[in-house]
């Protein structure tokens, strides 16, 4: 497989911000991606005072590929609540987002929803790696500090992401799931639950106070850890907050 992996003829699709690395059969879908990303990216100058060109998204053909890449995807993977596991498609790197291709994103999906949360992968990522560029204590890059810290603030790395890339409400469906087949969520969400429940703090906090609050949330990590950065952002006590996400999951689920 490795020798395959080197021996492969990629290809490059080039926009005035990013370049694409694929095969023949995703060029469609990584001239797609490219436009995609250019659009988030002029929304995400709007809201951040560094804004990272000069990114590479590789398109893997198959999981086994991107795997090849990130052996420690996985792991990840498998540590995820069963009902996000489907969304760990790519990772990032300081100037580099992998992804999987067009036909591995169609046979992963599970309805409408699920296909256009995976299409986002790269533009999520990429704004991983634009969140990462204004606040130095989150990945990418991944050192080992880097990721110990991002296993304690993984909701707010991934949610985060999600939020600045407009993805939460694709992982509805998703979000459903957990709370009907799962015990009872942490708050703020474990990192079990980082992929599916971090971006709703984030629609929470933009709901009550407006979406410059958000950028507070994520500006810095706080020495007194994630409570601090909840209680400043919100203006409120920790139990209150939680009071009030919780309420927001119970009328995500309830019916109509």
């Amino acid at each position: 497989m490795l020798s395959t992996l080197l021996a492969m003829t990629w290809i490059e699709t080039t926009s005035l911000t990013f370049t694409a690395r694929h095969e023949d059969g995703d060029t469609a879908f990584a001239e797609v991606l490219l436009d995609r990303l250019e659009d988030l990216s002029l929304k995400l100058e709007d809201r951040f005072e560094v804004v990272p060109g000069g990114v590479t998204v590789v398109v893997h053909p198959s999981p086994a590929w991107l795997t090849m890449a990130h052996p420690f995807l996985p792991a990840v993977r498998w540590s995820a609540a069963p009902a996000g596991r489907r969304y760990l498609a790519g990772w990032p790197m300081a100037t580099e987002v992998h992804v999987l291709g067009q036909a591995s994103m169609e046979k992963r999906a599970a309805g409408d929803a699920s296909f256009e949360a995976l299409r986002g992968t790269a533009e999520r990522l990429y704004t991983q790696i634009v969140l990462a560029a204004n606040n130095h204590d989150i990945p990418p890059p991944w050192t080992p500090t880097r990721f110990f810290r991002y296993l304690r603030w993984a909701w707010l790395v991934e949610g985060g992401a999600q939020h600045f890339s407009r993805q939460v409400d694709f992982y509805r469906g998703a979000v459903i799931r957990r709370m009907r087949e799962g015990r009872r969520p942490s708050f703020p969400p474990s990192r079990r639950d980082a992929i599916l429940l971090g971006g709703t703090v984030f629609e929470v906090l933009e709901e009550y106070r407006g979406g410059g609050a958000c950028e507070l949330l994520i500006a810095r990590l706080r020495r007194d850890g994630p409570k601090a950065n909840l209680e400043a952002a919100f203006d409120l006590r920790m139990p209150d907050i939680e009071v009030m996400w919780r309420k927001y999951l119970r009328d995500l689920v309830r019916p109509g």
